[in-house]
């Protein structure tokens, strides 16, 4: 079910503040975080991260296509080792 219109976009306070920051800053280290369920605004584009994926933290790079996507969604939390079939 999708967030309501009224609402607006669901954007992690802290996170946001943490970009912000590394913007004034123009420091390029990535910005670590677990808000997978963070909407990514266009203050973030050019901003890397390294979202946590519950086990590991995978590195991303934010473009202007991913503006209103999910942090989560470029951070996958399965492996995917196939459809059965014979195995080496």
């Amino acid at each position: 079910m999708a967030r309501s219109q009224k609402k607006g976009p669901f954007v992690d306070e802290k996170l946001f503040r943490k970009v912000i920051n590394a913007k004034e800053t123009g420091s390029m280290v990535p910005v670590r975080t677990w808000a997978r369920r963070c909407t990514i605004v266009p203050e973030f584009v050019g901003q890397k991260f390294e979202i946590h994926n519950g086990k590991a933290f995978i590195s991303l790079y934010v473009t202007e296509d991913m503006v209103g996507h999910k942090l989560g969604e470029f951070s996958p939390t399965r492996t995917y080792r196939g459809h059965g079939g014979r195995r080496k």
